[in-house]
């Protein structure tokens, strides 16, 4: 049944971002061009999508933690990190650099990639060695996170 729901969820995700236009390359870059706005060539509209999937994560989360436990999954799982840390900052440096320069993240990048789109393919391959590299870099630090158990204080 959790997989069957997490399939339904996601597609449901990557039809938004294909209604909202974050799929498309071109259109992100024009949000990201902060340039165009004397021009007024700025391309605003993705400030929606962003505050449309703030207010839903905002009111998942409120619902969310109101219950002992999840609906599909024994317990909740929490980062331990409380505060950012050089790897979490670098992290989104690098997820900013590479979508300001690519004009994808991974979400849109999956939903573009199955449209063919030779582009998001070659975002995609880099980004999983990306992903095989910062894993091998954790391993020889000897870095782990590990999710803690939400406890509810009475």
């Amino acid at each position: 049944m959790s997989i069957l729901v997490q399939f339904a969820v996601g597609l449901i995700f990557g039809l938004g971002l294909i209604l909202a236009g974050m799929a498309n390359p071109a259109k992100v870059l024009n949000f990201l061009d902060l340039a165009a706005i004397p021009a007024g060539r700025w391309d605003a509209s993705l400030i929606f999508v962003m505050a449309g999937g703030i207010a839903v994560t905002m009111l998942g989360y409120r619902l969310a933690f109101r219950r002992e436990r999840p609906l599909l999954a024994a317990r909740f799982a929490l980062p331990g990190a409380s505060r950012p840390d050089t790897r979490l900052v670098t992290g989104a440096a690098l997820f900013g650099i590479g979508w300001g320069l690519a004009g994808f993240c991974p979400g849109p990048a999956l939903t573009a990639a199955l449209t063919g789109g030779v582009p998001a393919l070659i975002f995609l391959a880099a980004m999983l060695a990306g992903m095989a590299l910062a894993r091998r870099l954790a391993a020889a630090t000897a870095v782990s996170i590990a999710p803690v158990e939400l406890r509810r204080e009475s």
